[in-house]
């Protein structure tokens, strides 16, 4: 890529004295930067290419990419999936001991993995769970505002032994739990599928929550966040729903969750929302209120109705406040690898960072041949990796590809830094970081039908590379 003079000294060949022509400067080579490429027709996945030259800045003109480290935006949090109810099933049931390392050790070990760090899991079942439960089930008419009957045990078959195998891999992975419903007795129609939150069943089901967070704790499992309601404006689906407006979660974390998690001194942060980009107003509306402020980390978004910019509106009306982006899946309506992979990057993983999230998650970890087991929910969607229901092997979607581009290089207190373009990059789209150590992190993407040239600049270095045509390329150096 870099371009050096003659060796030999040019010498004119007019009659008049001779005019001697010194070859150009030699670029001085100041480092070496990693390159790891995944192309749109597979041919490279993840693939570790031969490392780039860092050089001196020269003057040549051609795209530009340039980093500005003092610009420190949104510290990052982690890169994941959803360990649903039906992933912890397949990886814990369907694998031998063997497979299930494997696995394992390749989505959250940085030793040989892809060093997944962010994990959200359902607080009860989901449209992705074996049948419908929460963690107080009582027969119609009964109560138990004492919590008495509370019980984690139909997660102790799959959910929590593989969160121990995880946890024992990576111990700093961050977990996010979201319920789908609460216990049907304290829903207005008695049912997990629609309905809302009693009123009276307010102060029970913020003990609840505290109570699901004291008992995985219990278990070894830390739960760094939980949202209030996954979706909390769909409630006509078939599985495990609850309608809840933007005022009741205002009202239930102002005045019963958040108290009751100060009070038994519980750190877990509240996200609100938890629910698609075509709606701002929920969230701004409740950090409005700054007593409910107080007690919440920041929003959550899922990517499934609206424009992923719509998080900065979010952003710019309270800026001290996180973002979060904790759901999206792929599936066998898009099924073309290519496509995929530059639509993740341009809306799920450069999108949702360059609007300031401080995590990306996608749905399910891990589904079956049939897109399973599913709980009268989504019946063709795809999880990262496919497991045999029958043979326990693995195959690797272009999801994970997509994370592994993040995940890999990123890790947990990175931080994105401020970058700029300049020349001519239609088609091409990229987000940068620097992590605790001071390497920097460039993801690039080329969705052109063609090969870019482009040069990185930063700190009056440069880094010349040519970006194949629909791929993906992650640099680093430090």
């Amino acid at each position: 890529m870099f371009f050096v003079g003659l060796s030999a000294t040019l010498i004119s060949c007019s009659s008049d004295s001779p005019e001697v022509f010194e070859p150009p400067k030699k670029v001085q080579e100041l480092g070496k930067a990693t390159l790891h490429l995944t192309t749109g027709d597979q041919r490279k996945l993840l693939n570790r290419e031969p490392e780039l030259s860092i050089t001196e800045l020269d003057h040549r003109t051609m795209p530009m990419i340039s980093l500005f480290t003092d610009d420190v935006k949104q510290e990052i949090e982690g890169f994941g999936a959803a360990l649903t109810g039906s992933s912890a099933y397949l990886i814990n049931q369907r694998m031998n001991n063997a497979q299930r390392q494997e696995l394992l050790r390749d989505l959250f070990s940085l030793d040989g993995g892809i060093g997944l760090s962010y994990l959200r899991m359902t607080i009860g079942s989901s449209d992705f769970s074996l049948s419908n439960y929460t963690y107080n089930d009582l027969a119609p008419g009964e109560t138990d505002y004492e919590l008495q009957k509370f019980s984690i045990s139909k997660d102790k078959q799959d959910v929590v032994p593989v969160f121990k195998e995880i946890l024992a891999l990576n111990p700093d992975i961050h977990i996010m739990g979201s319920p789908w419903s609460p216990p049907a007795w304290m829903k207005t129609n008695n049912s997990l599928v629609g309905g809302e939150l009693k009123k009276e069943a307010f102060g029970v089901y913020a003990d609840y929550f505290a109570r699901y967070i004291e008992t995985y704790h219990s278990e070894g499992i830390g739960i760094d966040a939980i949202s209030v309601q996954n979706e909390p404006l769909h409630a006509t689906a078939g599985y495990p729903c609850m309608y809840m407006s933007s005022e009741d979660q205002n009202v239930f974390i102002r005045d019963y969750l958040g108290p009751v998690l100060k009070e038994r001194d519980l750190d877990t942060n509240v996200i609100l929302y938890d629910h698609n980009w075509d709606n701002t107003h929920y969230a701004i509306s409740i950090l409005n209120d700054p007593a409910t402020k107080a007690y919440v980390a920041g929003s959550a978004f899922h990517g499934y109705g609206g424009d992923v910019n719509s998080m900065s509106q979010v952003y710019l009306a309270h800026p001290d406040k996180g973002l979060y982006f904790t759901e999206i899946s792929g599936g066998e309506w898009a099924t073309n690898f290519s496509d995929n992979l530059q639509w993740n990057m341009r809306n799920v993983f450069m999108g949702t960072t360059k609007n300031w999230s401080k995590n990306v998650l996608l749905w399910n970890l891990a589904l079956d041949e049939n897109h399973g087991p599913t709980n009268n929910g989504c019946m063709d969607c795809r999880g990262v990796v496919t497991i045999n229901s029958q043979t326990g092997q693995f195959t690797k979607n272009v999801e994970y590809y997509s994370l592994a581009h993040f995940s890999k290089f990123i890790p947990s207190g990175s931080k994105r830094i401020g970058s700029q373009t300049s020349g001519d990059l239609a088609g091409f789209d990229h987000v940068s970081f620097i992590d605790p150590k001071g390497k920097k992190i460039l993801v690039v993407a080329n969705d052109n039908n063609a090969s870019r040239d482009f040069k990185v600049i930063e700190n009056n270095r440069q880094i010349l590379y040519t970006l194949p045509e629909k791929s993906v390329a992650t640099v680093t150096w430090d």
